[in-house]
């Protein structure tokens, strides 16, 4: 078995370092930055995974500099000097025990309400003043954004982006995925706009490809920039805008030539086809149409999706035989792990000594260590 996980434990340039191997901390909501600022207690966490043999680990999402942009208890913010002092702390951490380590930067749009941090006064933005779909026929309907708005929201993601460069990250990544703000852009259903950010498929992408281009701008050639993206939503786990090779690759493309390096392809359970045409899943057609590097998400390791997680379910270690077949195949480049990180820090070292009896499992008590 240790041979057969060799290919996970081939190293990969990633921008001006490379990593030791293939596997990524996938990104997970904490919550457990009061006032917005990573502490000491953050550093110590991500620093454990590095330790444990992940190679480049993805932050949880990591809110950019404007009124609207988070929607949780707690979490980190990417602007402000507190806060940055309490990233470079993180970085140095995670450099220190030989990972490399991106931000998840991250603007929740419509599904904020009235009454969350950081300041209760404050309401959703969106591309429409449609209600998010997690919120139902509750809640109060977003405020749709101008075109005064989306710059100032562009421009937050750029100086996001110099930001984390200034204090050492190795790249960034952003959130395009899961119907938060980019990705409420780019659903026919939170986007209801008849201007030039709405209505056919290629102007709803502006938003994001705009997006992009200003973080390419503002960081460089050199600097990487991951774009994480799903066909899942909350609120519609069943979404599916495309819904052929065709329609992704009309989808892909701009984003690519816009500057993304990396795409993250988030999907509940790696192993499914994306399409009908092959066994490819969402990372591999991805790859194949961009030639860009690709990362796959979903279940890797355990034997249940992350929604059991929500209803108080545990999860057991998984084999990695067809994960590894795939990733002989060159289907994607890199892994994304999520809970079988939370579960257990040492997973990665475990997996590449074979020592996979040792592996912990999951549980739902374990989100209290997020």
């Amino acid at each position: 078995m240790k041979t057969q996980t060799e290919t996970l434990f081939r190293p990969f340039p990633f921008g001006s370092t490379t990593l030791w191997n293939r596997i990524v901390m996938a990104p997970m909501t904490r919550s457990q930055s009061p006032g917005g600022i990573p502490t000491a207690e953050v550093a110590s966490y991500y620093r454990k995974r590095a330790e444990g043999g992940v190679a480049l680990i993805i932050t949880e999402g990591t809110v950019v500099d404007h009124p609207g942009s988070n929607g949780y208890p707690s979490v980190p913010r990417i602007y402000g000097d507190d806060a940055l002092t309490g990233w470079r702390q993180v970085v140095e951490a995670v450099h220190g025990a030989g990972g490399a380590i991106i931000p998840q930067l991250w603007h929740v749009g419509s599904v904020r309400q009235p009454g969350m941090e950081p300041d209760p006064s404050v309401g959703g933005f969106g591309p429409s003043a449609v209600l998010h779909p997690t919120h139902g026929e509750e809640g109060t309907p977003p405020t749709a954004l101008g075109e005064r708005d989306i710059t100032a929201i562009v421009d937050a993601f750029a100086s996001a982006a110099t930001k984390a460069q200034s204090v050492g990250f190795d790249g960034v990544e952003i959130h395009g995925a899961h119907g938060y703000l980019v990705d409420q852009f780019l659903w026919e259903k939170t986007n209801l706009r008849t201007d030039h950010y709405g209505g056919s498929a290629d102007n709803r992408l502006r938003f994001a490809t705009e997006l992009v281009s200003a973080v390419r701008a503002a960081v460089g050639s050199d600097f990487p920039i991951v774009f994480r993206f799903s066909q899942w939503k909350m609120g519609d786990y069943r979404a599916k805008p495309a819904r052929d090779p065709q329609a992704l690759e009309a989808f892909l493309t701009p984003l690519a030539e816009a500057g993304v390096d990396v795409f993250h392809a988030s999907t509940r359970k790696y192993w499914k086809p994306e399409f009908k045409e092959s066994n490819l899943n969402l990372a591999g057609w991805t790859r194949k149409i961009t030639g860009r590097p690709t990362i796959t998400v979903g279940s890797v390791g355990l034997d249940s999706d992350f929604l059991s997680a929500f209803m108080g379910k545990g999860a057991g270690p998984e084999g990695l035989e067809n994960l590894i077949e795939r990733m002989e195949r060159d289907e994607f480049d890199l892994v994304a792990v999520g809970r079988a990180l939370i579960a257990d820090p040492q997973w990665p070292i475990k997996v590449q000594t074979g020592h996979f009896e040792d592996i912990e499992p999951f549980n739902p008590e374990a989100l209290a260590t997020l």
